[in-house]
């Protein structure tokens, strides 16, 4: 209906989604995921003013995204370099809002800090750092050792070094750095996607222009921006019929955050793709990761401690599906008095590993003449049934998926999962209540109202514009 109620123009599009992007910078002013001492009292005429303006934006967003959709689906689709502009437009008022929907990047900063301050990262957690950084991580992971790799903290250190540890110039800074692997992203989808036969427009569209990537990317500065903007890189490297360095910006992903690991799958099909023997092609990429390993841990001076980090623990509250089925199974459990009720998350745990590595055998024997797709999948499979999950982990899977789909109702039912995933949490990164879940979709109806006024307006000529 959206689609079809306003004339659609690229400049309307970007207008709408700036004006979206500009709403939830505002309203993070006063109820994003602020430093302590700025929080306000989520009862406050501030914080209540700005969760209704976020919700607000956040619809303005999304229909400029839908309208944005159609443009790219008509007879005269924009430009990649277009789509790219409307990108950067979108993204402007993000740069310099307050974090917004998590605190990670708190923890990105502590855990720098941490690095540069000679500590192990993996054995400690920010407690040990004490200080102001340290005082803004969530309780939760005060205790808890990073779960991140050398590469991604070897960066951090290095920004904690240039900001004196300073709160405002390391967030700009950890934004900056996210920014650049949303650039990444945005460079190698294009060519991930004429590569696999499919529209670059409609790529980007989906890939880098969705709102979870504005929201958690861009404005929360995940580092997961990183992750996939190396991996993208890497897997055009590599389907240029570069495989050593398409596996070294690969294995740069995977010491970002481990998932990027899978790519390497896709570096060795393509090889045997294009003829070269099996052991050669496993011999190159080997000895591609093992160096870019060694190298990156060494410079980093964190250790090894990320190989015990891998198996970080995860709150024990997180959505994700088996750890709901954990606790579901646990309470029903407790109630019959059963000895086996602590053992009920860890063996939905298990299961869920067992169904992923069953899943991913599956996807690459079905798809391996067509590696960014069966890697897309597969990065979608290990966030779905992993024992954790946020919003921004569907993004692994979507990035690639948006490159190499094979049909449009596939692009279209991933475009439905972003658009629920963006609604999934407040701004604050807190958890939800049912009074800030009525003012989040009060400014949602908002928004709504405008819209549809929009639209009787555009529908409706005006005494002046009658002719006399």
């Amino acid at each position: 209906m959206l689609a079809k109620a306003f004339p659609v123009d690229l400049r309307r599009c970007q207008v709408l989604g700036l004006a979206g992007t500009a709403c939830l910078a505002l309203g993070g002013e006063t109820a994003g995921a602020l430093p302590a001492r700025q929080l306000l009292a989520p009862t406050s005429p501030h914080a209540v003013l700005g969760l209704v303006g976020v919700y607000f934006g956040l619809v303005l967003l999304t229909a400029a995204w839908v309208l944005l959709g159609r443009l790219v689906r008509g007879g005269d689709p924009p430009t990649p370099r277009a789509l790219v502009l409307v990108l950067a437009v979108w993204a402007a008022p993000l740069l310099i809002a307050p974090p917004l929907f998590s605190r990670d990047v708190y923890s990105y900063l502590a855990q720098g800090a941490m690095v540069d301050a000679h500590i192990d990262v993996y054995a400690h957690g920010p407690s040990r750092l004490g200080g102001p950084l340290a005082d803004e991580v969530a309780p939760l992971w005060q205790h808890t050792g990073a779960p991140y790799g050398p590469v991604f903290l070897a960066v951090a250190a290095a920004l904690s070094g240039l900001t004196r540890g300073e709160l405002p110039a390391g967030l700009v800074g950890m934004r900056c750095v996210a920014l650049f692997g949303v650039a990444l992203m945005a460079a190698a989808l294009p060519r991930l996607a004429r590569h696999s036969g499919a529209d670059p427009s409609a790529a980007l569209w989906l890939g880098a222009l969705n709102p979870l990537v504005l929201l958690h990317l861009v404005a929360g500065a995940h580092n997961d921006a990183i992750m996939l903007g190396l991996l993208g890189v890497g897997l055009v490297a590599a389907l240029g019929g570069r495989p050593a360095l398409g596996a070294v910006l690969i294995t740069l992903a995977a010491l970002v955050k481990a998932p990027a690991a899978l790519g390497l799958a896709a570096v060795l099909v393509l090889q045997l793709r294009a003829g070269r023997h099996p052991v050669r092609a496993v011999l190159t990429t080997t000895v591609a990761v093992a160096l870019t390993t060694v190298t990156a841990t060494a410079v980093a001076g964190t250790g090894y401690g990320w190989i015990g980090a891998l198996s970080t623990p995860v709150s024990s509250q997180n959505w994700a599906l088996t750890s709901l089925l954990g606790r579901a199974t646990r309470a029903l459990l407790e109630r019959l008095d059963s000895d086996l009720a602590p053992l009920a998350v860890p063996a939905w745990h298990a299961l869920g590993l067992a169904v992923t590595a069953v899943a991913l055998v599956a996807i690459w024997w079905r798809l391996r003449p067509r590696p960014v797709y069966a890697l897309g999948l597969s990065l979608a499979t290990v966030a779905a049934f992993g024992p954790a999950i946020r919003p921004w982990y569907a993004l692994w899977g979507l990035f690639l998926i948006a490159a190499a789909a094979p049909t449009t109702s596939v692009r279209h039912r991933m475009a439905a999962v972003a658009g629920v995933l963006t609604l999934a949490v407040l701004p604050d990164g807190g958890p939800a209540d049912a009074g800030r879940l009525v003012l989040a979709l009060s400014g949602g109806a908002l928004a709504v109202v405008v819209l549809w006024q929009a639209r009787l307006a555009a529908r409706t000529p005006t005494a002046l514009g009658r002719p006399a």
